[in-house]
């Protein structure tokens, strides 16, 4: 863990609060790539992803920027509530997200408060001169963080803004999708509906699968279903069963008895909790494993996902 303090804090558009976070004795932090998130401990014990921002040679400081949810579970108004001077613990950074260092061209697609990432990409094309196009979709002017930067920085003309309802505005952005060409390479970031017409529309336009690259920031899949019902988890170390009743997670129940399954976004998208499965088939609801992932059927998001036989066996 690393130790910060918010160094900076403002309001960059409607409900979005940008961080700067600092070491309190000023010493670099360790570096990132274009693509990174660090976990945010908070004050209230939960735990938060947010993607970095700033440039990736600025390791003086860490960028984040969070919209403050309508329904929330607690961690965007956590962060809302920080203020400068205030002291928190962040993991290092981790990358899931990563520039393709091959591309010929990089499309950069982001919805809302999905241009965190996006930013970062575009920051880092930028410097290493890079060819590429960044679509930022959004509700409003004034709900775009960032845009003020983006119209300021030397590769502004990379940029193009799209200020309409999301399904108008990325209707408008996957226009630049018909013009594929071998080696170019697709990022997109923001609410699950722009990702999925992002990447459909890339589909429909002969983007290859490999090319296609995407992160969600919250999940609508990890919801509980109406038939949800009870099965087992048997722990391959020591043998012991625990019942997952249907209106309890997998992780909730091992971490009730005692079992440390590391946890962060709690809806199956970033990844943190991927567990080994040894036996049985899963009931895949999170949106981090790829379809190929999802059928091998040998491992799962114990915080979301469930099991469709009666029992799984768990590397733990």
């Amino acid at each position: 863990m690393i130790d910060v303090i918010v160094s900076r804090k403002s309001m960059i558009a409607d409900d979005v609060c940008a961080f700067e976070l600092a070491s309190p004795d000023h010493s670099p932090l360790p570096a990132f790539s274009a693509g990174s998130h660090i976990d945010v401990h908070l004050p209230n014990g939960i735990i938060r992803q947010y993607s970095l921002c700033n440039a990736p040679d600025h390791v003086h400081r860490y960028e984040i920027a969070v919209l403050r949810e309508g329904q929330s579970r607690g961690g965007s108004v956590a962060m809302h509530e920080l203020q400068e001077g205030d002291a928190l613990q962040v993991s290092e950074p981790r990358n899931l997200f990563p520039l393709t260092p091959e591309a010929k061209r990089s499309f950069l697609f982001a919805g809302g408060i999905g241009i965190t990432p996006i930013l970062c990409m575009a920051e880092r094309l930028a410097h290493i001169d890079g060819t590429f196009q960044l679509h930022y979709c959004a509700k409003s002017e004034n709900r775009a963080a960032f845009s003020d930067r983006i119209s300021a920085s030397s590769w502004s003309d990379h940029a193009s803004f799209y200020f309409n309802e999301p399904e108008g505005s990325a209707r408008l952005a996957a226009k630049a999708l018909k013009d594929y060409e071998h080696g170019d390479h697709l990022y997109v970031c923001g609410p699950a509906g722009f990702i999925d017409f992002i990447l459909s529309q890339a589909r429909n336009s002969g983007w290859p699968e490999n090319s296609l690259h995407r992160e969600f920031f919250a999940s609508d899949s990890a919801e509980p279903h109406e038939d949800d019902g009870a099965f087992e988890v048997q722990l391959a170390s020591d043998g012991r069963c625990f019942s997952i009743p249907a209106d309890q997670s997998v992780a909730d129940v091992l971490d009730d008895a005692g079992v440390e399954i590391p946890l962060s976004c709690e809806q199956g998208v970033c990844g943190t909790c991927v567990t080994r499965i040894l036996d049985g088939q899963p009931d895949h609801r999170d949106m981090f494993l790829t379809a190929e992932e999802h059928a091998r059927n040998d491992q799962f998001t114990p915080c979301c996902s469930r099991a469709k036989s009666a029992r799984l066996v768990l590397d733990l």
